[in-house]
């Protein structure tokens, strides 16, 4: 019998890759989305795409009628919102609440539940962090839905016994980045169309998203049901290397200034006046301190010993996404 797979936020970055390699290995897919009318990420694929919001669960009960395997992958992603609390935080728990009871009452056999690295207990550092412990330092709105939702997640996953592993990805780079892209592709854009005129000097974990897929499928094939599971990579990147990486590439990318911390952090005090307009400001003082000559590693030798996890290295990740961004900028 062929199992049936359900991957929510399908026409997502992550979601989306997910559901092509889904495909791949013979699954059955059914994607949900809050846009019906937007049906590019979708062409070519054979998948069912069924309307489904996190806000409403009864819509969540109607797309997991059926399935075998519910892949989380819907979520608010962002940094920065005029009201961090109703935009961000309210949103990623109340849809995790929704998601994770209608996965009880349908009867899902699995959930395999997209979180982050930004969950993970900043304490370790400069060690190497692993899935032990949680970020309890951090209030950054990001930082903050993403540990309460999936606390949450584990807390409905207990109750409802439910068979459930959390995967916590890195920097997620790479292809089918539809509609807008996520902040993570954003910084590699700017850097591309000589956006970023200042080497802010901070460090990412770049991880492929088609590496970040197929670690969710292994994690639903081989995890081990009340685990975490980091899909991240072996080293870290710094902006310095990012930027040389496309200069390799694209040599009309220009080479941007370096300011040390005191002076990024006055520069970014002044841009976040916008914030009194409601203009995304580009840099944030918070970002500066989370990530300014700070490299946050990754132990991911949970993930390689009990999946066969294998991401290819950062190099190559961030020189496909450059690819991908120079091909999407030029249609």
């Amino acid at each position: 019998m062929v199992e049936k797979c359900l991957v929510t936020g399908g026409n997502g970055h992550l979601g989306n890759n997910l559901i092509r390699i889904l495909l791949d290995k013979g699954k059955k897919v059914r994607a949900t989305v809050r846009n019906m009318e937007y049906k590019e990420p979708f062409k070519g694929l054979d998948c069912e795409v069924v309307y489904a919001d996190l806000l409403d669960k009864k819509s969540l009960l109607k797309a997991m009628e059926g399935i075998d395997t519910l892949y989380q992958v819907a979520a608010v992603f962002k940094h920065w919102a005029k009201n961090p609390r109703k935009e961000i935080i309210m949103p990623n728990l109340e849809g995790t609440k929704n998601v994770m009871e209608a996965a009880a009452e349908a009867g899902v056999d699995k959930v395999v539940y997209v979180s982050s690295v930004v969950t993970l207990d900043r304490t370790q550092l400069p060690h190497p962090m692993n899935e032990e412990g949680w970020n309890n330092t951090i209030t950054f709105p990001y930082y903050l839905s993403k540990t309460e939702s999936e606390k949450l997640a584990w807390k409905i996953a207990e109750e409802k016994d439910l068979w459930m592993v959390s995967v916590l990805p890195s920097a997620i780079v790479g292809p089918n980045c539809f509609g807008h892209l996520t902040p993570t592709m954003q910084l590699l854009n700017r850097i591309l169309m000589n956006k970023m005129p200042i080497d802010v000097n901070f460090y990412f974990n770049f991880v492929d998203v088609r590496d970040v897929a197929e670690g969710m499928i292994l994690a639903a094939e081989k995890g081990k049901n009340g685990n975490r599971y980091i899909l991240g990579n072996e080293r870290v990147t710094g902006t310095t290397e990012i930027i040389e990486l496309a200069r390799k590439l694209y040599p009309d990318v220009k080479k941007p200034i370096k300011l040390p911390k005191s002076a990024l952090k006055t520069l970014a005090f002044f841009i976040e006046f916008g914030k009194i307009f409601g203009i995304e400001p580009p840099i944030l003082r918070t970002q500066i301190e989370l990530y300014y000559g700070i490299e946050e590693k990754f132990d991911i030798s949970k993930a390689k010993n009990q999946l066969g996890y294998s991401p290819r290295p950062p190099e190559e990740a961030i020189r496909d996404a450059f690819i991908y961004l120079k091909r999407r900028n030029a249609r």
